[in-house]
């Protein structure tokens, strides 16, 4: 997957993380991508909206994705370094990578996903960055419990 597309994939990604934003929840989108850039599936944080903590924006991306056997072709793309829930959801599903935006607000569980194979890519996205850091310094609290500190 050549740079353009991974840019293109991680602007995907965003939009969804402020589309939740704007909803009033966490900041953090995710799709889920073919070699070649089509989007099969996209998502966002919606554990404030739904109430419900395992709604992370890759959870959330994994269940509009539906089922599928091909996920060892496919990239998971998202906003922020997956926590230990949405790591363990992609190496369980086998997905072939993960695309990160950014991992400089929370530095979630790469290696398991490298110990299982997965290709693991952090693109250093100054504006999922700044998305994360408006989100810290606005609502604290709300990130704190998000993340179950």
């Amino acid at each position: 997957m050549d740079r353009s597309v991974r840019k293109q994939l991680m602007a995907e990604a965003r939009a969804e993380a402020e589309q939740g934003w704007a909803e009033g929840g966490i900041p953090i989108g995710a799709v889920i991508a073919t070699e070649t850039g089509e989007v099969l599936a996209r998502g966002h944080n919606l554990r404030v909206q739904n109430g419900d903590p395992t709604s992370h924006g890759e959870t959330q991306c994994i269940r509009n994705a539906g089922r599928r056997r091909d996920w060892p072709e496919l990239t998971l793309v998202t906003t922020l370094s997956p926590c230990p829930m949405c790591a363990g959801t992609a190496v369980l599903l086998g997905f072939k990578r993960v695309l990160i935006g950014e991992r400089r607000s929370f530095q979630g569980a790469e290696q398991w996903l490298l110990d299982a194979g997965i290709e693991v890519d952090c693109l250093n996205d100054p504006a999922c960055e700044a998305l994360m850091q408006k989100m810290l310094s606005e609502k604290p609290d709300l990130w704190a419990e998000d993340i179950g500190l």
